[in-house]
């Protein structure tokens, strides 16, 4: 293949400036090439698959807008979409829905891995990993990570100038965003996002290396906020954040002006954020216009509309079988039986309505336990600091108690130690001064957002229950009764946990702590990866649960469902805030700056 003299200083030019050389076109043989070596970076550990994608673009490859048809995706050999329809436009807030397993976060990768067919001049972010440890700290990370996006965009520029020339429509969508990036504010507009996701002025300057897993997610966040991709994957973005922070969050994303898909399992957070809903349901994609409030009533809608649709199908059906059955042998009703027999014929070829499937609805439950007396548990004036220093205390003076019917949560920022104060109701953390009183009979579950970390992924739910628990029984059906309780059923008891959702992992965990039979609940987190069903269910047990109940979480809707008193941890001690948890929510929506 001959290449220009003038096409060649080019392509030496970029290679000496560290680029990639440019693309030529490319033969059928090198296609193929091109899909084998697609296909086995899907390969798991093992080299079997693990994610097969099809797709045709239906869109123009100059377009804002993403379609595409025929989408079909495959996880494990076990089908999770298929001949699907995925539509995406330009300004719209997309929130993913699906009950826990059905391959939500799965597609989110296939999307960002490009194993669709989506235009190349799309930039696309998937929050899914924390910034890396580096010497850098919180804000000049964000602002570094800024400028190697503005470089980047500038050097896409001039590559469609050189392959495509300076009309290409391509153009104006990269001109505006490198012109709403301005250099001069990086720091000022960094800070103010870091500010909304928690950071303060001390945090904002510490280094990424020094950082918890949390934190990192929060500076990853910041990024992927800052920089402002086309398309934009949330997967869970709230998990690592305390109630203030979804708030900001929440009114900075209502605002997200390209593309964004988000999965969150809040109904709060979804209709404050969403303009259109997508279902994953009975391995389809599918579309509805509106938040989450939205999507529930067009779907109950159709899906009433159905019912009738079906009901009278089924009753046209049964009529005509009835006719053809009794025409017997007389020529005339033979013919119409006949005619008939054609007209199901065709409602059979055409496709017959098929009856609603409801979603799984299973309950979480709490064994009924034996009613202690109060005090239960109680905090007579503590104090309490990490280092043992009274100037360094998290908390000072500190009285507060649960017994047989509190259902009390904790709020306020991270940091200022509301797990801290779980850990010292349960004695893994002692108080310097003051006394903790304990009822002889008390016993703790605890559910912190680490808790999945005590499963060996490489068994089976099935696997790790029974040898956990062989005291109470070896047998298989046994502990497939006891998962299925939770949520847990069919494959997701005999797949490896390592291929599980983040929320079928916790069904998982629950189930264990119900089976410690506890009479005192404290729960740090409990609806991180749970579907919104499931958190539903996860409320209704907590309501019905005969012991006491402490919880710290940034869902306001599960809170809002369970909270009888809300203690505000702040200025090193917890106050009852006379008020819901919304007044709580308006109250910090005031203080919101973006």
């Amino acid at each position: 293949m001959s290449v220009s003299a003038s096409k060649a200083k080019r392509e030496a030019k970029r290679i000496a400036a560290g680029k990639k050389p440019k693309k030529a076109a490319v033969t059928a043989e090198e296609e193929a090439a091109a899909a084998i070596a697609k296909m086995k970076l899907q390969e798991d550990e093992f080299g079997i698959s693990d994610r097969v994608t099809t797709g045709v673009l239906d869109s123009l490859g100059t377009s804002r807008d993403i379609k595409l048809s025929s989408v079909s995706l495959l996880f494990h050999g076990k089908v999770l979409i298929q001949d699907s329809t995925l539509e995406l436009n330009y300004g719209r807030r997309y929130g993913l829905l699906g009950e826990n397993g059905c391959g939500k976060s799965t597609l989110l990768r296939s999307i960002a891995a490009r194993e669709f067919p989506i235009p190349a001049h799309f930039d696309i972010y998937l929050l899914n990993e924390p910034a890396e440890a580096s010497e850098y700290s919180a804000l000049e990370y964000v602002v570094r990570e800024a400028e190697i996006e503005l470089k980047r965009l500038e050097d896409q520029v001039e590559d469609i100038i050189v392959q495509d020339g300076p009309e290409s429509p391509v153009l104006d969508g990269l001109y505006e965003k490198i012109d709403s990036m301005d250099p001069s504010t990086f720091e000022s507009r960094a800070a103010i996002i870091l500010t909304g996701l928690g950071f303060n002025g001390t945090t904002i300057k510490k280094k990424t290396k020094d950082m918890s897993g949390g934190w990192k997610m929060r500076v990853a966040l910041a990024k992927a906020l800052f920089v402002k991709p086309t398309l934009l994957l949330l997967d869970d973005p709230t998990a690592h954040l305390d109630l203030e922070a979804c708030v900001w969050l929440e009114e900075y994303l209502s605002r997200f002006d390209r593309i964004l898909i988000l999965v969150s399992h809040s109904q709060d957070f979804l209709n404050g954020v969403c303009s259109n809903m997508i279902d994953l349901r009975m391995q389809k994609i599918m579309m509805f216009g509106g938040n989450y409030d939205s999507y529930v009533k067009t779907r109950i809608e159709l899906e009433t509309n159905q019912t009738k649709a079906y009901q009278k199908q089924q009753e046209e059906i049964v009529h005509i079988k009835k006719f053809i059955a009794s025409a017997g042998t007389y020529a005339n009703l033979v013919r119409q039986a006949k005619s008939r027999q054609k007209i199901l014929d065709k409602m059979e070829a055409d496709g017959l309505i098929q009856p609603v499937v409801p979603d799984r609805v299973f309950s979480f439950n709490f064994a009924e336990v034996e009613k202690l007396p109060p005090p239960v548990l109680s905090f007579d004036d503590i104090s309490f600091s990490y280092d043992g220093k009274p100037e360094n205390n998290l908390y000072e003076h500190l009285s507060f108690g649960i017994d047989m019917d509190s259902r009390v949560a904790l709020v306020g920022p991270n940091g200022v130690g509301k797990s801290t104060l779980l850990k010292i109701m349960t004695g893994h953390l002692q108080a310097q001064n003051g006394r903790v009183s304990k009822h002889s009979h008390i016993k703790m579950g605890v559910y912190s957002q680490h808790s999945a970390d005590q499963l060996d992924l490489s068994k089976t739910p099935l696997e790790f229950v029974r040898d956990k628990f062989s005291h109470i029984s070896q047998d298989f059906q046994y502990w497939r009764s006891q998962l299925g309780r939770y949520g847990l059923t069919g494959e997701g008891q005999t797949s490896q946990m390592a291929t599980l959702s983040e929320g079928q992992r916790s069904r998982v965990v629950f189930a264990l702590l119900a089976l410690e039979a506890p009479n005192i609940l404290l729960l740090d987190e409990p609806t991180n990866g749970l579907d919104i069903p499931t958190i539903d269910s996860l409320a209704d047990a907590i309501k019905a649960f005969n012991g006491g109940v402490c919880v710290v979480s940034h869902d306001f809707r599960l809170l809002d469902k369970i909270a009888k008193d809300i203690y505000v941890i702040e200025n090193k001690t917890a106050t009852l805030w006379e008020g819901t948890i919304l007044d709580y929510k308006k109250k910090l929506s005031k203080n919101v700056v973006l």
